[in-house]
């Protein structure tokens, strides 16, 4: 090959590269998978032309999603939570995206110039703002509500998002020199890629009549403790304990049944006992995979390091 072809053939490949679009999470969040994204891909399903659906109905910060809808078309994506304050950003960036940019540009030209005090007293009457409309909430969307949540999320400790038994958001302020409060780029190609996305607020199950032979399932919920004295960071007023774990896996047995891909996260309770073989009797029938991960989110940075999780899929 001519060394002119093989330098324009370059270039062109360069430019696809470019065009192809990636998009990343919009919200730091509890459990995340960025880390063990090269894991799960080795479960996705799509490339045989079989599988052209996808369901997540523990949705989060939306890293397996974003990584999907970053590689494949494919013709219906159903995503839910319980968390009504996370599904209305989602809904208003896909809707209302160009609303959400002008409100996050303002707050971040305010906030970074301040010095650390007054960004304090800034991040907490956003906070109560945030709360506010929490409590006044009609469930319709909020361009005002969406934007708090990425503000808070990006400005918090830790990039933590948690609440109180009321409901109420009660991290203190981060330490960040200079947080990216608007990332105007990725939340104008995360708008696009949810286009044509199902979002729905509600319980797990609910997606049980989206999900047929052609789907497949990524289900994340929130993680049973890794230890005795560990709590559970909540991300809602809704705890999920090991009735809710077991209900969980009652669902994926009916899913299963109805011939989807599945593929369930947990964590895995050896870390701490190694004759606790809850998930391993939990979900028996199925293959279950131990991988290494990072526990990044942790009041004590003492705790955080590496930990072996569960990827549990029924093939």
């Amino acid at each position: 090959m001519p060394l002119e072809t093989a330098c324009s053939l370059n270039s062109v490949i360069r430019w696809l590269f470019a065009m192809k679009k990636i998009v990343r999470p919009f919200v730091k969040w509890a459990g995340g998978k960025g880390q063990l994204l090269p894991e799960i891909r080795r479960y996705y399903p799509f490339q045989t032309g079989r599988i052209t659906r996808y369901a997540e109905p523990f949705i989060g910060g939306g890293a397996v999603l974003f990584d999907i809808l970053s590689q494949y078309e494919l013709d219906e994506v159903y995503i839910s939570d319980v968390n009504a304050d996370l599904i209305n950003a989602y809904r208003v960036i896909r809707d209302c995206v160009e609303q959400v940019i002008e409100r996050l540009q303002a707050m971040q030209q305010d906030f970074l110039p301040l010095p650390p005090e007054d960004r304090k007293t800034y991040y907490m009457t956003q906070r109560e703002s945030f709360n506010r409309l929490k409590k006044c909430s009609d469930g319709k969307a909020s361009v005002e509500k969406a934007a708090l949540l990425i503000f808070l999320n990006r400005t918090c400790f830790n990039g933590l998002f948690r609440v109180n038994k009321k409901g109420f958001f009660n991290v203190p302020i981060g330490a960040y020199k200079a947080p990216l409060i608007c990332d105007r780029e990725n939340l104008h190609t995360i708008s696009e890629k949810l286009a044509s996305v199902n979002i729905h607020c509600g319980d797990y199950r609910d997606s049980e009549s989206f999900i047929d032979t052609r789907t497949f399932v990524y289900i994340d919920p929130p993680y049973r403790p890794i230890s005795a004295t560990a709590s559970f960071t909540a991300y809602s007023e809704n705890a999920f304990g090991d009735e809710a774990q077991q209900e969980l896996a009652e669902f994926v047995g009916k899913i299963h049944a109805k011939g989807a891909k599945i593929l369930v996260s947990n964590s895995d309770p050896t870390n701490h006992d190694s004759q606790d073989s809850f998930f391993d009797s939990l979900y028996a029938s199925y293959t279950i995979r131990r991988v290494e991960a990072s526990r990044m989110i942790n009041s004590d940075s003492k705790s955080r390091g590496k930990i072996r999780e569960l990827l549990i899929s029924n093939s």
